[in-house]
């Protein structure tokens, strides 16, 4: 049995929802939009098990200009996921957004970094300060900065949130729009020339999987980007990596924290009456991982010196809960692959976010939308981040990967 779309999208997380939203809010564009998606409760998804955050730091200014739309859209979602066949309120639109910052410090070595790329941040509108020791004493007196030389706070368009709720928004205002949520898993594309025609679904052992049909094609499967990828016969280097985020609580007071990025990468921020906490392991411990096993040694042997050494009051901390998610891991660069492929026309990626996806789903789902509907960018030339650099092994440079 074959069912026909315009657009097939697969994966119904928090990127093949934004792209399927921008799509179908197009008065240019008219056709049906399917979203497949194999994880309906979504209690795998990279969406719900990421640390939720947002930041304007990055040293790329493709980047940079991404985030700086990811915010703008997060404080105005009632310009955007309101509902218009039901009455729908401000508190129903809450999203938990907190702008309290990120604040990433820097070593004599990395001082420099800094401040190369605040001078990019700046130039583009990003509200990002500089603040050397004295400073940062000053405005976080809890904090241990003997062995910092400089760090850059985000003032204002930085900050945390909750991504799930953003992703049900998102669904909300997808059916409302026509949007079909399916559930099911791609197995397989059919392929016509240059073109895919159609996805074929998991069928069961008495029934064989449907196919949809399709004139547009998008892989927003996260993790499992590389295994969409294959059935089309195209080869990318995305990856799925475990990352683990441990909550530990605090028994002295911690005001005003932000994000804090230490040195070393080891990352902290509140959460509720708790924190959270988290890192990337070592190279050589980073293997391609579909587990959601938490290692608790990272935190033991990793995470905790460092938080102890970075705030007094954490030496006595008492770790409470952790839960592992996946990144998309581009082995390359840690950034984004958008666009197509040369082999295959209309099969659109937007994959290895490596970690930022969910504050560059806006943007990024913009982007994919312009793309099938004009054939090019308008809103923001994102071509630095396509196929043509993976085929070519020349990475972006991004300075600022956490």
């Amino acid at each position: 049995m074959t069912k026909t779309s315009d657009v097939v999208i697969v994966g119904g997380g928090i990127i093949g929802s934004a792209a399927a939203f921008f799509l179908a809010r197009n008065t240019t564009f008219n056709g049906k939009i399917t979203v497949i998606e194999k994880d309906s409760s979504y209690q795998g998804s990279s969406t719900t098990l990421s640390a939720a955050s947002i930041r304007q730091q990055f040293s790329t200014p493709e980047n940079i200009n991404i985030s700086l739309f990811g915010i703008d859209f997060l404080r105005n979602l009632s310009e955007y996921l309101t509902l218009e066949k039901e009455h729908q309120s401000a508190h129903n639109l809450d999203i938990g957004l907190q702008e309290k910052g990120y604040l990433l410090l820097a070593s004599d070595q990395g001082q420099e970094t800094l401040r190369h790329n605040n001078k990019i941040q700046k130039e583009l509108g990003a509200d990002i300060s500089l603040l050397p020791p004295a400073l940062l004493r000053e405005r976080f007196p809890w904090m241990n900065c003997d062995d910092i030389a400089l760090g850059s706070l985000g003032l204002s368009g930085e900050g945390w949130f909750d991504a799930y709720s953003l992703l049900q928004l998102f669904r909300a205002k997808n059916k409302e729009l026509g949007v079909i949520y399916k559930d099911g898993e791609v197995i397989g594309f059919e392929k016509s020339g240059t073109k895919i025609v159609a996805a074929e679904l998991k069928g069961t052992e008495s029934i064989s999987g449907e196919k949809i049909s399709g004139n547009f094609f998008i892989n927003a499967a996260g993790p499992m980007a590389s295994r969409v990828a294959g059935m089309a016969g195209i080869d990318i280097p995305i990856e799925s990596r475990k990352r683990c985020v441990f909550v530990f609580n605090c028994r002295e007071d911690i005001p005003d924290s932000p994000l804090v990025v230490d040195t070393n990468g080891v990352y902290f921020r509140p959460e509720g009456e708790h924190f959270i906490c988290g890192t990337s392991p070592l190279d050589d411990h980073d293997p391609e991982c579909f587990d959601y096993d938490v290692d608790y040694n990272l935190f033991d042997e990793h995470i905790w010196p460092t938080l102890a050494n970075r705030v007094t009051a954490f030496e006595s901390i008492k770790q409470i809960n952790a839960w592992a998610g996946h990144y998309a891991y581009n082995l390359l660069d840690q950034n984004v692959v958008l666009g197509t492929h040369p082999d295959v026309d209309n099969l659109y990626f937007a994959n290895g976010f490596s970690g930022h996806g969910l504050q560059q789903a806006p943007a990024v789902g913009r982007a994919l939308s312009e793309l099938i509907v004009y054939g090019k960018y308008q809103s923001l030339d994102l071509s630095i981040f396509g196929m043509e650099r993976i085929i070519n092994k020349t990475p972006v440079k991004e300075l600022n990967v956490i």
